[in-house]
């Protein structure tokens, strides 16, 4: 553990940044912690910061310790209308990385239009829970691959669920698959939130893209939803993910917030 000595605007009293555990720092006054700053590295690989202090100069003075002692690039995610905490991390150095939109999504297939939806031909859909583990990890694991090939993971949600080292499907049960000829081809994962059910991922296999199988996943699993009474669902698209985009505002998904990714290389 070790401490930085800072000094506060003129005529306040000095701060004291202290690294209090491997991940995390705390800024005091008079004994008294008036911020904290935090290091978590995702299941990709990034390291994600953060930093929570009501006055400005303490923000400044914890970012520019983490700054200091962490390897680049960092990255941190920020909700669009805290503007004055995205003015922080530019302050530090952060430039946009990318943004997420964050979707409200209906449940009702009346609403969504999603109600006549039905699979590609040869395209059978299993219900979540139902799906075999070996073959899901199977697909998980192979989308995983065409998208790192591609346009790269870091490009998906921001959010990762924690996963053991090596796993890429925490709860197997929380999925529903799409299968041609006994094969998987596509997944959705929709998970029970704090407050509404949310939509954690939704991807098919390269050469099943664009031919229904995306919508009809979309379609069972908001219809399930809407059996058990529960929604709006919420989920998250990267504005870059055009398909993405396209297949929620078709349907109905209103646009309730975005977050920025700001990176600092």
């Amino acid at each position: 553990m070790h401490s930085q000595h800072f000094t506060f605007e003129t005529g306040e009293p000095a701060a004291i940044i202290t690294r209090v555990a491997d991940t995390q720092w705390q800024a005091a006054v008079d004994g008294r912690v008036v911020g904290s700053g935090d290091v978590a590295r995702r299941p990709d690989g990034r390291l994600f910061v953060s930093v929570d202090a009501w006055h400005a100069t303490v923000f400044d003075q914890l970012a520019a310790v983490l700054r200091a002692e962490l390897p680049r690039p960092l990255y941190t995610v920020v909700d669009e209308v805290e503007t004055d905490l995205t003015a922080g991390w530019r302050r530090a150095g952060f430039t946009s990385g990318r943004r997420e939109w964050e979707y409200s999504v209906p449940t009702d297939p009346a609403v969504t239009g999603l109600d006549a939806t039905a699979p590609p031909p040869g395209v059978t859909i299993v219900a979540a829970g139902a799906a075999a583990e070996g073959p899901l990890r199977a697909l998980d694991r192979a989308i995983r691959d065409e998208v790192e090939a591609t346009v790269g993971w870091q490009n998906m949600p921001a959010e990762v669920l924690p996963r053991p080292d090596g796993d890429t499907v925490v709860d197997p049960s929380k999925y529903a698959v799409a299968v041609r000829s006994g094969r998987y081809v596509g997944l959705i994962r929709v998970v029970q939130a704090t407050r509404q059910p949310r939509i954690g991922l939704i991807a098919v296999r390269a050469g099943e893209q664009r031919t229904g199988v995306a919508r009809a996943l979309l379609a069972h699993a908001l219809g399930t939803l809407h059996r058990d009474r529960r929604g709006p669902a919420y989920t998250e698209v990267n504005e870059s993910n055009t398909a993405a985009t396209a297949l929620f505002d078709g349907i109905g998904a209103r646009r309730v917030g975005s977050n920025l990714e700001l990176v600092l290389r």
